[in-house]
This record gives C-alpha cells, sequence and structure tokens, in this order.
C-alpha cells in the first residue's frame, strides 16, 4: 500500500462484543460495511477506543487480518501499537503481521511518565525498527505525561519515517508550535474531536475521531468543510452535534460511543473491565439526542 500523508477523517474503530466478551466480527463488519459507505478517509484498528488494552495477542491479530481483508485497499488502515517498555513494544513491532497496513500509530509511554528525552529515545528507537510509517499519539489525560511541541518536532525531524501525530493535548497554542515547526508532509490530525476545526483552522490536516465511528457521514463532511476553507458551515454544523459528542465522553470513552452504536442498532452494548456501560441516564440523554441528530 502507497504511504501517502493521511488527512481528513480518521477513526479509532471500537471492538465489538458478544454477550459472552468475545470479539463480535458480525458487528465489526457492520461498521466496517457503514465506514466504507461513509466517506471515512482512513481506520484506526487497536487504538485506545478499541479497548485494546484488554485484548490478547491473538485477538490483535485476528482483528487486523479481519479488517485488512474486507476493506480490501480501498481506504488506508492504521494499527495502534504502543506500550511503555520499549524492547517488549520493539519485539511486538517485529513479530507483527502488518500485510495491508498503511502505518503504526504509537502513543507515548503511560504510566512510568518518562522524561523528554526519554520520549525521545523512545521513538527514535521505535523508528529504527519499524516497517511503515509511525504516527505519534500523545494524549496526556491517558498516559500521565505530555509530549512537549518541541520534543515533537524533534522527532519529526530525525526520523524520516515518523509522518504525523495525534494530538490530544486539548492546547492550541501547543498546536501551533506543531503545525508552523513541522517538516514538510508531516501531518498534524486531532485527538480529540471538540478541537479539530481549530486545528484545521490552523494548518492541520484532519483528526482521528471517536464521534466518527457513530456519525462518520455527518463528522466527515464537517471536516471536509474545514478542510475546504468553508470555516463557518463546519462550525454551524458541528454546533448542531455538539450536544451529542460531549456526551460520548461523560461516562468516559468508549462506553459513550458504545452506547450510541447499540442504540443505532450496530452493536450490543458490551465492553470488557474494567470497562462498564454508561449508565442509565446518559443512554436516555443520548437516544434523545440520536434522534435529534439523524433528523
Amino acid at each position: 500500500m502507497a504511504h501517502f500523508p493521511l488527512k481528513g477523517m480518521g477513526v479509532a474503530l471500537i471492538t465489538p462484543f458478544k454477550e459472552d466478551k468475545t470479539v463480535d466480527f458480525e458487528s465489526l463488519e457492520r461498521l466496517l460495511d457503514l465506514h466504507l459507505q461513509s466517506e471515512t478517509d482512513f481506520l484506526v484498528a487497536l487504538g485506545t477506543t478499541a479497548e485494546t488494552a484488554t485484548l490478547a495477542f491473538d485477538e490483535q491479530s485476528k482483528i487486523v487480518r479481519f479488517v485488512v481483508k474486507h476493506i480490501q485497499g480501498r481506504i488506508p488502515i492504521v494499527v495502534g501499537m504502543g506500550g511503555n517498555n520499549t524492547r517488549a513494544l520493539i519485539n511486538q513491532v517485529k513479530s507483527f503481521n502488518f500485510e495491508g497496513v498503511h502505518s503504526i500509530l504509537s502513543v507515548t509511554p503511560f504510566y512510568s511518565r518518562p522524561e523528554q528525552e526519554g520520549l525521545f529515545q523512545h521513538f527514535k528507537a521505535l523508528s529504527e525498527v519499524s516497517p511503515l510509517p509511525v504516527i505519534l499519539y500523545n494524549v496526556p489525560s491517558r498516559t500521565g505525561v505530555n509530549m512537549e511541541a518541541e520534543t515533537t518536532l524533534r522527532i519529526a525531524h530525525s526520523c524520516k519515517n515518523i509522518i504525523a501525530i495525534k494530538e490530544a493535548y486539548p492546547n492550541i497554542e501547543q498546536v501551533k508550535k506543531l503545525i508552523e515547526g513541522a517538516p514538510k508532509g508531516f501531518s498534524v490530525l486531532s485527538g480529540d474531536d471538540p478541537m479539530t476545526i481549530d486545528l484545521i483552522k490552523e494548518g492541520g490536516q484532519g483528526v482521528i475521531s471517536v464521534l466518527g465511528n457513530a456519525f462518520p457521514k455527518k463528522f466527515s463532511a464537517i471536516v471536509r468543510s474545514a478542510l475546504n476553507g468553508d470555516i463557518e458551515k463546519a462550525e454551524e454544523s458541528f454546533h448542531k452535534m455538539d450536544r451529542c459528542c460531549k456526551l460520548l465522553f461523560v461516562d468516559g470513552n468508549p462506553p459513550g460511543v458504545k452506547c450510541a452504536l447499540y442504540l443505532m442498532g450496530y452493536i450490543k452494548n458490551e465492553l470488557r473491565l474494567p470497562l462498564v456501560p454508561a449508565s442509565n441516564e446518559t443512554q436516555l440523554a443520548m437516544k434523545l439526542e440520536i434522534e435529534r441528530c439523524i433528523k
């Protein structure tokens, strides 16, 4: 697959489960078809939203092979692969079957909270062994550490196969520094749905979205409007979805988006512990909001 730059609305796929908590590949197929029909620009398998921390290695491999086989090269596929043990991550990357995959999305090491030099050395080591381009993923709310713009840019300029960042630190000043200092061809993508339009206004290339799981056609149109320079139209359209977007995160991610997809008839409302389904209150509010949004 050609390793062209990623742009537009990517979706961080959920992993649907059956009542017995095994992977529901039938529902996953329905979701993939939804994205093929909805102008989703690319898909991310095994991201945070996929509950990847609860998936065994063989399950991860089966999911990626299933997605690749069903998509058949029609849109790019990104695979999430990160960790806080650099050596273990390198071994995993070396042993994984990436056939048909566009690039790897790799989160900053979590829990151990490395210093900026540690972050640089971690991603440098990953870049040296990766068979594919790498997208950095900065999400301090989950990892406990913010990868500063200076560190990201140092990595981007030093490691030519690191092609993008999914920036989920909701700080527009950090985003501006990334966009202004990025090497040619390096994409800055939002990892925070509400920040997407502001990021594009500054020169960013798009989003890796949670919202796009449930509303791919609507959100891809919003992102496309923003990328085409029609910011007013994009902001007006997103304003209509703002309440729904907020509800997706009231009980955390992915419980919120799984609740929405369940109410829309795509999946069963099943998660693996330690995550549990969204509250009854959230489900009721989500049901009313979905009915309003899809009119």
